[in-house]
């Protein structure tokens, strides 16, 4: 069931949707509605957040942990083994970028922790990011010009209560990671060098030239290899969480990985778990998140009965680098676009359309400094009105040597296809970049599944509202993977690890019964199957979108779900049969269907969600998009949960 809360307000306004197969229907409105013996019209994202998601303390007691898992520090993680392919741990952590890897630092303190990584440790979100982290650490800024630019951006949608949380605490997360050795630019003056970056009113963002990610990536990694009570466990595919059903509560126990190396399903049983899996780019053909986000994590929560948020926000990056107007080609296609950091606007760069007019005061007094959203369709308009395919972002005026300081990747990159940043205009076009919606979190991470908590992109904390703004995201997965840690610790201390979990679902079935001819066919099918489901989403479900387009990609993803489906089990597919890219294509629907569902539910045009059918921004409409889980009844196997302990 899709619903719409109002947050902060005692007005609780319900769009009420009614479940189909996949897909949600407005269909009232209520005045509250009582959840849990709680009733909702009470609650604020943030304040009524955990009471909304209430983690139900377990008084069983402590089960010691195998002491010999510390030889577990290679990545094959083969001394744990129980059952031949079970694991046991204290923490469970899916995703390998700041958010997870911070959490495991804290939480290694007071017990095991297994990471869990779907391909090398930094291959994740955090590694791509180039421009930096925002915080407050110039004397002439404050917490409140922070809030104030957050809650803008965001369309007036942002939880007041959250985004006081992260604007105020994030400092002391720069402090610490300082102190643990990430190495960022520092001025003339022996000050940290802070950018500015679109829609920032201050100097705020701390970075390390263009590669920030990359550089926190590396202290955290760094950390985490010395951690003796930490094991990384590469190649590993989350498929599904564990859960059973506890009275009126969805309980999470783990989750079962797939070994894309060795094609063994490992089942890790944890007493907590954080879910830190990054976004769903690849729902579009050209995104910029690396091969690895797709959306897995806000499939897994949503089969796993977790509740969604804003789902219909997806930010696209205003400048990726459009192959088509470099000098010299790619000889192969991109696995995801090239960002240009959205520190060379606010370095100075002007954006210009292919007649060299400069476009975007016509569309914001902020001209390139204007939020994402904004820059990002005036983009989109400028190739519509004038069927280009690019438009053109110059930061040639400025003095060579700052440009080589300040962006030495993005140059060298432009550099490898004939083209240079310090004479040349870059190319660049929109591209997907980031999932503002996902699966909905208090204050401290927790979700509506107890032993299960949140952080970083897959997580909706109410932070970002309808649009997020630029370098508040890895402060985001800091200040929560932080702020997870007490009551992660709390919930393990007070929980037990049952040595028969392993038994209580199904074990997964990797396809080997199935001919490598069979095989072939289902991996080029799915494939290809990706494909459409990418150009459909870019072509229906964009930058710029109508009810009729919004209608008609649900229609046809709904039909390209249910052929992909039938031809999966023509071929000998079972129900319980996993593989890498059929389980990635699951997830891809499952994320495309998640947004298509919400921005059909949102009757305005607010940030992120910009709809012909509906041009203005509404007050009685500033409500987040909250999607409980529907009814399993009739589902696909595309949106069944595959190892749920049934109800006793």
């Amino acid at each position: 069931m899709a619903t719409i809360i109002n947050t902060g307000s005692s007005q609780l306004q319900y769009n009420l949707n009614v479940c189909r197969r996949h897909s949600c229907r407005q269909a009232a409105c209520v005045s509250s509605v009582t959840f849990n013996g709680c009733t909702q019209k009470e609650l604020s994202w943030s304040r009524g957040i955990s009471k909304f998601l209430q983690i139900q303390r377990c008084s069983s007691s402590q089960s010691p942990i195998n002491e010999n898992r510390k030889s577990l520090k290679t990545l094959s993680g083969s001394s744990c083994l129980r059952d031949g392919s079970t694991k046991y741990f204290d923490f469970a952590v899916i995703g390998s970028g700041v958010a997870g890897l911070r959490y495991a630092l804290e939480v290694s303190k007071h017990g095991s922790v297994a990471v869990i990584t779907k391909a090398e440790p930094h291959e994740s979100n955090t590694n791509y990011a180039q421009g930096g982290v925002s915080a407050v650490l110039c004397p002439s800024d404050s917490v409140e010009s922070h809030m104030r630019d957050t809650i803008v951006a965001g369309a007036y949608l942002c939880d007041e209560d959250t985004v006081r949380v992260v604007c105020t605490e994030g400092p002391d997360r720069i402090r610490e990671l300082i102190a643990m050795g990430a190495s960022f630019d520092h001025g003339e003056d022996g000050n940290l060098h802070l950018a500015r970056e679109g829609g920032h009113s201050h100097h705020r963002i701390v970075h390390a030239a263009d590669m920030t990610g990359r550089e926190i990536e590396r202290a955290l990694l760094e950390a985490v290899v010395n951690d003796p009570n930490i094991y990384v466990f590469e190649h590993h595919f989350a498929i599904d969480l564990l859960t059973s059903q506890e009275g009126p509560d969805t309980v999470c126990h783990g989750v079962d990985a797939l070994n894309a190396e060795t094609r063994e399903v490992a089942r890790f049983i944890s007493k907590v778990t954080l879910l830190a899996s990054g976004g769903a780019g690849h729902i579009y053909p050209s995104t910029t998140n690396p091969p690895v986000a797709t959306g897995d994590g806000i499939a897994m929560s949503h089969r796993a009965q977790a509740v969604i948020s804003n789902m219909e926000f997806v930010q696209f990056h205003p400048t990726a680098l459009a192959d088509e107007g470099l000098p010299i080609k790619s000889s192969k296609a991109r696995e995801n676009a090239f960002l240009i950091s959205e520190a060379v606007r606010g370095d100075g760069g002007i954006l210009y359309n292919l007649g060299m007019e400069r476009f975007m005061p016509l569309y914001d007094e902020r001209a390139e400094l204007a939020p994402r959203d904004v820059v990002a369709r005036g983009i989109d308009d400028q190739l519509k009105k004038r069927n280009e395919k690019y438009v053109l972002l110059d930061i040639s005026h400025k003095p060579r040597e700052q440009i080589l300081s300040h962006f030495p990747n993005i140059a060298a990159e432009c550099l490898q296809y004939g083209l240079d940043i310090t004479r040349q205009p870059i190319p660049v076009v929109p591209a997907a970049h980031y999932m503002c919606g996902g699966v909905r979190a208090g204050l401290q991470g927790e979700t509506n599944v107890r032993g299960l908590y949140v952080a970083g992109e897959v997580a909706c904390t109410g932070l970002h509202g309808a649009n997020r703004l630029a370098s508040n995201s890895l402060l985001e997965a800091l200040v929560f993977a932080r702020r997870a840690v007490q009551p992660s610790i709390d919930h393990m201390r007070s929980s037990s690890l049952d040595v028969s979990a392993s038994n209580w679902w199904p074990r997964p079935v990797v396809p080997t019964s199935l001919e490598g001819d069979e095989m072939h066919k289902i991996l080029r099918t799915t494939r290809k199957v990706r494909k459409e489901l990418q150009s459909i989403m870019w072509k229906y479900v964009g930058i710029v979108r109508s009810t009729t387009r919004l209608l008609t990609a649900e229609q046809r993803i709904d039909e390209l779900e249910a052929k992909w489906e039938k031809y999966l089990f023509e071929q000998g597919w079972e129900q319980t049969m996993v593989g890498l890219e059929a389980c990635e294509m699951r997830n891809l629907f499952c994320c495309a269907k998640l947004v298509i569902s919400s921005a059909l539910s949102r009757h305005e045009s607010r940030g992120l969600h910009y709809t012909i059918d509906f041009p203005d921004l509404e007050e009685s409409k500033r409500l987040p998009t909250i999607i409980f889980p529907c009814s399993p009844v009739n589902s696909t196997w595309s949106s069944r949960q595959l190892y749920k302990q049934p109800i006793c």
